[in-house]
């Protein structure tokens, strides 16, 4: 799915000491930019050397005002990946895995013949398999700018291999092992099957118990419903001005996306558990290197970014190297990027996505949504840096599912 821009409301924030010298006003100020620019709520968490800001602006509801709060839960999407990868990495720690083993060595009946000979763990994590994505052959509506499939699939109940199966069917977006990569749902629902071979296990438990415990999260999970459990928002839909107004799928049965971008989680769960993994207490610092290890790979929406196993990395003039994931769902979007060094986290969730109408030729319009979040994502990740700061190389969007 397309995702979020980097450079991507009545407004509140929580009392806490201020990041940076930029301080809770304009951090807020920058959050209430966003609502303004037409996203109905956004929230949002920034640490700095252990000083925290958290901040909402906008409502959680629009029919009946609800505000957004900084605590709540959200739809994290393609974050997830983040959480399967150090997942497979405790594996090939613990020698069950081999990174460069072919992945028809386990998973035969999914990825047979010699696709399956070629297509390596590694290159399902760092979106190097040439497999495509199945979320157009599980929508086929949208092949036809139609949004029926989304309301066809909100109870439906997709099984893992029968989505994989969608992806390894359908012509290949490269052949195995070539760079610039194509980023997959595909490989991640693989990755999901394939920790449960090996740990015996349904993945999902093993990431709770040996990922998500482990970092100390108590917010976020796997749902077991079509429900988020705990305070959430509403999630609004406009694909692309299809829907118009915007639909609210924040009922919806996840299964569609399963280890590839189920989670449910909170701003502040998604700044500690990068915190830690950078912190090399998810996984070791050996195969966090692996981790870090990135390629070239060109995310759904066209962009090319560099993705390494499960995390992205983004270059910023001025202030640093960060690390993290985004995604999207239906109505949901978040951004989590931590500094190389941990010290500074940004955590931000919207509840609409693909506000983007078309233009004259079919193409998304710009819109002041994304000059809006990447406003508050330069001031969360910079400070008073921000004000000018870009990211460096041009290399500015985090587009990844």
């Amino acid at each position: 799915m397309a995702a979020l821009s980097l450079f991507a409301g009545t407004a509140s924030a929580a009392p806490a000491s201020p990041p940076t010298a930029s301080g809770p006003a304009q951090l807020q100020s920058a959050l209430d930019g966003v609502h303004r620019a037409g996203v109905p709520g956004v929230f949002a968490e920034v640490r700095d050397a252990g000083r925290t800001w958290r901040g909402a602006s906008g409502v959680a509801d629009i029919g009946t005002g609800r505000p957004v709060r900084p605590d709540m839960r959200q739809r994290v999407g393609s974050i997830t990946k983040t959480f399967t990868a150090a997942a497979i990495m405790q594996q090939v720690e613990q020698g069950r895995i081999r990174l460069d083993a072919p992945i028809g060595d386990h998973l035969p009946q999914l990825v047979p013949g010699e696709r399956g000979r070629k297509i390596t763990v590694r290159m399902l994590l760092n979106h190097t398999s040439g497999l495509p994505d199945y979320i157009r052959y599980a929508f086929p509506s949208l092949q036809e700018m139609s949004p029926k499939s989304l309301d066809d699939n909100r109870f439906r109940r997709f099984r893992p291999a029968e989505l994989i199966g969608m992806g390894v069917d359908a012509p290949a977006a490269s052949e195995p092992g070539a760079t610039p990569g194509a980023y997959s749902n595909t490989n991640y629902l693989l990755l999901g099957e394939l920790l449960e071979q090996v740990t015996g296990v349904p993945a999902e438990e093993y990431i709770a118990r040996n990922v998500i415990e482990r970092a100390g999260l108590r917010h976020t999970g796997f749902p077991t419903g079509p429900r988020i459990e705990g305070p959430h928002s509403r999630m609004y839909e406009a694909l692309w001005g299809l829907l118009d107004p915007p639909r609210d799928y924040s009922v919806y049965d996840m299964s569609w996306t399963g280890t590839g971008a189920a989670l449910v989680s909170t701003m502040d769960d998604l700044n500690l558990f990068y915190g830690e993994l950078l912190a090399g207490k998810i996984v070791s610092r050996s195969s966090l290197a692996q981790m870090q290890r990135t390629v070239a790979v060109v995310a759904l929406d066209g962009s090319t970014i560099e993705y390494g196993l499960g995390l992205h990395k983004v270059a910023t003039e001025g202030c640093g190297t960060f690390w993290g994931h985004d995604g999207t769902v239906w109505g949901a979007g978040t951004i989590s990027l931590t500094r190389d060094d941990g010290r500074r986290r940004m955590s931000v969730a919207v509840n609409l996505q693909r506000w983007n109408g078309p233009d004259s030729s079919g193409e998304p319009r710009h819109h002041p949504v994304d000059d809006a979040l990447k406003a508050f994502s330069r001031r969360a990740m910079c400070g008073d840096a921000g004000a000018g700061a870009g990211p460096a190389g041009g290399a500015g969007e985090v587009s990844t599912g």
